[in-house]
């Protein structure tokens, strides 16, 4: 009897964010023509990254992590240091499942009102993910008012949240939050929706998967050990 292969599978959203990321690459050169190598190239790589999700995700998920590890998260994290935000992006900071020690990471900054949602693009692969299934007590770093600031939150994983219908929702129109979501269907294989929900005053925060309530007191001491 004959094992039949699974077919390729094609993540939703990942056709429409490769479009619109290569009209975004030659929309410049289309205004201001000039050397063709530079929109080509990026498109040769948006393609590479389309096929390599089709046909081995697991590699894509390897290629891209080593990318935001070690080009893109911590060129962010700098112009945090340094008080710039271009890409209107949030810091999200878990507790290390194995180490117990603060990991930061560049996410999109979806916040709604007293909840933030994050599209995880590599799904449960993702640290973070996999960080908050051990401990949802995270912090984001986001901007409130004129100045960027900690704020802690409880963190849910939400397997099944539409996460393409949730990114529609959280960009509102907002061209940054655009911007980051065609990074993600693009550098993405299997998105994931994740809600923190964030300390603000007054508000018990809830944690639904252990049907618990976390105090802000409970909250502000966790705080107080990651930064003292």
């Amino acid at each position: 009897m004959s094992i039949v292969a699974p077919a390729p599978h094609i993540p939703r959203g990942l056709a429409v964010g490769t479009l619109v990321a290569t009209v975004l690459v030659w929309s410049p050169f289309a205004l201001w023509p000039g050397a063709v190598w530079q929109p080509l190239a990026q498109t040769g790589s948006y393609v590479a990254l389309f096929v390599l999700t089709w046909t081995n995700p697991k590699v894509k998920v390897l290629l891209v992590r080593t990318l935001q590890r070690w080009v893109i998260n911590p060129l962010v994290r700098v112009g945090f240091a340094v008080g710039l935000n271009p890409f209107g992006v949030a810091v999200l900071e878990t507790r290390g499942r194995v180490s117990g020690q603060p990991r930061r990471t560049p996410v999109g900054n979806g916040r709604r009102g007293d909840e933030l949602w994050i599209i995880a693009e590599h799904g449960e692969r993702a640290g973070y993910v996999r960080n908050i299934r051990h401990d949802p007590h995270v912090r984001i770093r986001l901007r409130l008012g004129l100045r960027h600031r900690w704020v802690d939150g409880i963190a849910t994983v939400r397997p099944d949240d539409d996460a393409l219908a949730r990114q529609r929702s959280v960009i509102a129109w907002h061209p940054l939050r655009a911007l980051n979501a065609v990074n993600v269907r693009v550098l993405g294989a299997d998105l994931l929706s994740v809600q923190v929900r964030l300390d603000l005053p007054g508000r018990a925060l809830v944690h639904d998967d252990a049907s618990t309530v976390t105090t802000l007191a409970s909250v502000h001491s966790l705080s107080a050990d990651r930064t003292g």
